[in-house]
């Protein structure tokens, strides 16, 4: 029953948003209204958090039927510095969401009444423990950009679509909702964007299939854990799916992350306010990880998933730098310039703890190139870090059809071997895309628990046997493919072929007998 209410509920969300968008379609290009609609939803939310948190207060206090958004700003003013030490922020009553909303077609001047409250939000968190976590969260919702309208009464017009269809989407009491119904409409407009927008969209988009396998992986035989972490983590899905699998509670410390991209790194902030995660249960940086690290002195992360770029440039060996960096010091060289993938693997080893485990998608050319990053492969394995290599299906991501992979790291490990996992044919077909099924993910993160051979599917491999190999970590190096073609016998074969010719040979006989007797 509850599942029923659970799927009633979202198809109902889903529906909303989609009439949102199809109503300002043309106006702004989908992935940049993206931010717009995000923007909005967090503006919500945040309204209706802080609203439920003092009303709650209020009425465990014997005030029954308080309602903070009927207070005068005057009065609400006393509540500032304790709402800003709990919560991280402050909103006066006049600049809630729904408040606004009563009035917004009746406001001449919408943009300039909203620009001052995404103003006065972050203003409130400024010089406190809050202040880096909402700083700039309202810079990609511009309230005055050309792309909403020509005019400021055309822009208006767009804003006041925007606050209505925000309002009309049935999100309940947040703490009460069966889905996670802020959160879920982030993931169902992140993916209904990346799928339109192919890779402008996708490269900040893990598909959650793809991020509960990761996750899965990566805390495995883990009911609790210190930290969890993505050095490139896009608008924050992967630590979320940690919070989702692990429970946000067993997560001890908190999650982190860092992220280059600003647009993104703000949405990241932003979805993990709509999960319900505090100010001071996260801590995201925007930065380029491979040249400036943030968390460095923070205790090692017990769990690391992470989908970075595929091949991007990097400084490499024109930083002369870099290779007394510590993090990428002992392979002993660089990942090439032109090809950044194992500097990320390198930086989460740095990065991971003693007992972690990290699961990391890569480009499958990091798997067999030589030069720099077969000297990389073979530190990894000469050193025993590699766990598990895990081919995927081809054509899981937005934006790419490449048949991506899975290196799991550990630091611990129970032997001196290798995990491969043919996972290739695990999936089903959906549209133009091929998708996990929860059953396939079941199915592979049962053979990683296993780490037993298994014809056609998996195979330990003694990390000898990879250095005789050349340290070549291709899936399809170790586990042999299934011959699915049809089996012939060819000895029935020529036997048919001989009665088929005995036939042919009767029949013209026959033939021959009838012409003659004409």
């Amino acid at each position: 029953m509850a599942d029923n209410k659970k799927e009633t509920e979202r198809a109902e969300l889903h529906k909303t948003i989609w009439g949102i968008a199809d109503e300002m379609r043309g106006s702004v290009d989908g992935w940049d209204f993206k931010s717009y609609i995000l923007g909005m939803l967090f503006y919500r939310y945040i309204s209706e958090n802080i609203t439920a948190y003092i009303n709650k207060g209020e009425e465990e206090s014997g005030n029954a039927g308080f309602n903070y958004a009927d207070l005068d700003d005057a009065t609400a003013e006393d509540a500032r510095d304790e709402m800003v030490s709990v919560k991280g922020f402050f909103i006066l009553p006049s600049q809630l969401f729904c408040n606004v909303c009563k009035v917004c077609d009746k406001d001449e001047n919408l943009n300039e009444t909203l620009e001052h409250i995404f103003t006065a939000i972050e203003a409130s968190a400024k010089g406190t423990d809050s202040e880096d976590d909402f700083k700039g969260l309202f810079a990609d919702l511009d309230v005055n950009s050309n792309k909403l309208g020509a005019t400021v009464i055309k822009r208006n017009e767009k804003l006041v679509k925007l606050l209505r269809g925000i309002e009309q989407m049935q999100l309940g009491d947040y703490q009460d909702n069966t889905i996670d119904a802020f959160g879920d409409a982030y993931e169902y407009l992140m993916s209904m964007y990346a799928s339109n927008a192919g890779k402008s969209g996708g490269e900040y988009y893990t598909p959650q299939e793809v991020s509960e396998l990761l996750t899965k992986l990566a805390t495995l035989g883990k009911t609790e854990v210190n930290k969890v972490y993505d050095p490139a983590c896009g608008s924050g899905s992967l630590l979320l799916k940690a919070a989702k699998i692990l429970g946000k509670e067993n997560v001890r410390q908190g999650f982190y992350g860092q992220e280059i991209n600003l647009t993104t790194y703000n949405l990241c902030r932003i979805n993990m306010f709509l999960h319900d995660i505090d100010y001071d249960k996260f801590d995201i940086a925007c930065e380029d990880t491979l040249l400036s690290p943030m968390h460095w002195d923070d205790e090692p992360f017990e769990v690391i998933v992470s989908n970075p770029p595929y091949s991007i440039k990097w400084k490499g060996d024109d930083d002369i730098t870099l290779i007394n960096d510590p993090r990428y010091a002992p392979a002993g060289v660089l990942a090439p310039k032109s090809k950044a993938d194992l500097a990320f693997i390198m930086h989460s080893l740095a990065w991971l703890a003693t007992n972690g485990t990290a699961s990391i998608v890569c480009f499958p050319g990091v798997m067999y190139r030589g030069g720099a990053e077969k000297k990389i492969r073979q530190y990894l394995i000469d050193n025993n870090y590699v766990d598990c290599i895990i081919q995927l299906p081809d054509n899981l991501f937005f934006g790419t059809s490449i048949a991506t992979c899975i290196m799991v790291l550990k630091k611990a490990k129970k032997d001196n071997s290798t995990l491969f996992i043919d996972a290739s044919k695990e999936c089903v077909k959906v549209t133009n895309n091929n998708k996990l099924t929860p059953q396939n993910i079941e199915h592979i993160v049962q053979m990683f628990a296993d780490r037993a051979d298994v014809q056609y599917q998996c195979k330990l491999v003694s990390n000898s046997t990879i250095a005789e190999g050349d340290y070549n970590l291709s899936v399809s190096q170790y586990v042999e493919q299934e011959d699915t073609r049809e089996k012939v016998d060819i000895v029935e074969l020529n036997a048919r072929l001989e009665k088929i010719v005995a036939h042919e040979n009767e029949l013209r006989k026959r033939i021959d007998a009838i012409i003659k007797s004409l």
